[in-house]
């Protein structure tokens, strides 16, 4: 993991559409901080300080540090609410995590290597991404910020699966888990 991100928040106990539409009005982020054991807490982040975060990737994949009222915390980003129109951002939920449990999250897939494979250089092929992202298991120290797709010696013709995602060390698919049926595809390579 390449970056640290930390939010500096307040608990809240007013709650509701109103309660955070106020919040909202006076630049204030409605959130809510879970697990590992303890209450779902309630919290108040600054919106420029969650937009600013927002702006890099490694946020949605990072172990963060949020320090509410004094007291820090460490939580990944599980789930995110954005303005249907305008895109900016409305509500967050935090998942508490413990260095003794594993956590499951979604990480994004970084395709490497497209504009030199060999299906699409010399075999006149096209390549189709099918996701961009995939759900992995591992414990909080070992979470990776994105997991790298190898493009360059791929031929037409050829599927990539989830299997075929090389993993860093304690990292698992747990999709994997369930059959060979649930080994999605995530690219391949063909005929153009």
């Amino acid at each position: 993991m390449s970056a640290t991100f930390s939010l500096t928040g307040t608990s809240r106990t007013d709650e509701g559409k109103g309660a955070s539409r106020r919040l909202r009005h006076a630049h204030q982020m409605p959130a809510v901080i879970y697990g590992s054991g303890q209450a779902p807490a309630s919290i108040t982040l600054p919106f420029k300080d969650v937009v600013k975060a927002l702006e890099n990737e490694a946020f949605y994949s990072h172990v963060l540090t949020l320090t509410i009222d004094g007291q820090p915390q460490q939580a990944v980003l599980k789930a995110l609410q954005r303005h249907p129109a305008k895109n900016f951002p409305m509500h967050a939920d935090f998942l508490r995590v413990d260095a003794a449990h594993k956590i499951t999250m979604k990480v994004p897939l970084h395709f490497i290597n497209l504009e030199t494979c060999v299906g699409v250089k010399t075999e006149g092929g096209a390549i189709a991404i099918t996701s961009n992202d995939v759900e992995i298991a591992c414990f909080p120290k070992d979470l990776p910020e994105f997991l790298t797709i190898d493009m360059g010696e791929l031929h037409v013709g050829t599927t990539l699966h989830m299997s075929d995602i090389k993993l860093p060390e304690g990292v698992e698919i747990p999709q994997l888990s369930q059959g060979h049926d649930y080994d999605q595809p995530i690219a391949n390579v063909y005929k153009a």
